[in-house]
């Protein structure tokens, strides 16, 4: 699963310290016999695992939970039902609102767009998503035009697709936070699954 992106100029996230250091490859695993759905483990490519994503269920909006490796809540993240274009919201656990994944009509593929400031520079960031998320392929892009993360489920073997059907590889350039990567992965999958 070896694939490189350059380093990004400046940092992008929201997380310090899952901001990536060189690149990374996440390996993102639907768990399909979950009893709420919709949950995920994140872990890098050599199997360490990062993330954990918990469904909630008869939630509005699909509420899913994200935890790190110790158990610390970091995040919920959730539809918006009340919009024309379908809306994701990310909110720490006070629920206070710090990221809008916002998605875009187009006639082929699909396109969105995330909203956020970095924590360490202050900077509004608008993170694109653009790709065929039916084959789920897409480059996330930063406003200059940067690749700051590639989804690509080709990279994952035969075996992992059997057996894990919604299954993801996210590539992430050196300075991405990989929180927000798969946060934004995360966000794509539901948004497909209700198609």
């Amino acid at each position: 699963m070896a694939s490189h992106l350059p380093p990004l100029p400046a940092q992008i996230g929201i997380f310090p310290q899952y901001v990536a250091r060189q690149t990374e490859t996440l390996v993102l695993k639907e768990k399909i016999l979950s009893l709420p759905g919709d949950s995920f483990d994140v872990r890098l490519a050599n199997g360490q695992p990062l993330f954990q994503v918990k469904g909630k269920l008869f939630t509005l909006g699909a509420r899913k939970s994200v935890y790190d490796g110790n158990g610390t809540h970091l995040f919920d993240m959730y539809r918006e039902v009340l919009h024309i274009h379908t809306t994701y919201v990310l909110e720490d656990p006070q629920g206070n609102k710090f990221f809008e994944l916002r998605s875009n009509i187009q006639l082929i593929g699909t396109t969105a767009t995330a909203h956020f400031t970095t924590q360490a520079t202050g900077k509004a960031e608008a993170l694109t998503m653009k790709g065929n998320w039916l084959d789920t392929r897409g480059d996330i892009k930063d406003d200059a035009g940067h690749v700051v993360a590639r989804i690509d489920r080709k990279l994952l073997n035969a075996r992992q697709l059997i057996f894990d059907q919604d299954s993801y590889a996210v590539i992430v350039a050196p300075g991405m936070d990989l929180a927000v990567a798969a946060a934004m992965c995360i966000c794509l999958d539901d948004k497909n699954s209700r198609r």
